[in-house]
């Protein structure tokens, strides 16, 4: 019985120390675990402030080139204004030639 008991004894005492080295190695993957969590939160934080800033140039990016397209816009205006009024004095002077060419056949036919 003794002999029951000391063999339990071992046997327990063996688990024991199974158990406490199995523990120990989840104490280490946990604290390893810990530490890559920190390291995905921080580099996850990196990258949403990373997005953050794209984001900002890229709108930044947008408003400029809406500028730059309000100013050619505003120009183009102006420009086609001058090329119809140009345009116009154009036709004009056609008109006053086709006139003066009707004037100097008038006279020629007086004559």
């Amino acid at each position: 019985m003794v002999q029951h008991v000391e063999q339990n004894l071992q046997l327990m005492t063996k688990r024991a120390v199974k158990a406490e080295n199995n523990a120990t190695k989840l104490k280490q993957e946990n604290a390893l675990l810990q530490v890559q969590l920190k390291n995905y939160k921080t580099e996850n934080e990196a990258l949403r402030s990373g997005q953050s800033a794209s984001l900002s140039v890229v709108k930044q990016n947008a408003d400029l080139a809406l500028q730059n397209l309000l100013m050619v816009i505003t120009n183009s205006r102006s420009s086609i204004k001058q090329l119809v009024s140009g345009a116009e004095s154009l036709q004009l002077v056609a008109d006053l030639l086709k006139s003066i060419d009707r004037i100097s056949e008038m006279s020629e036919e007086g004559q």
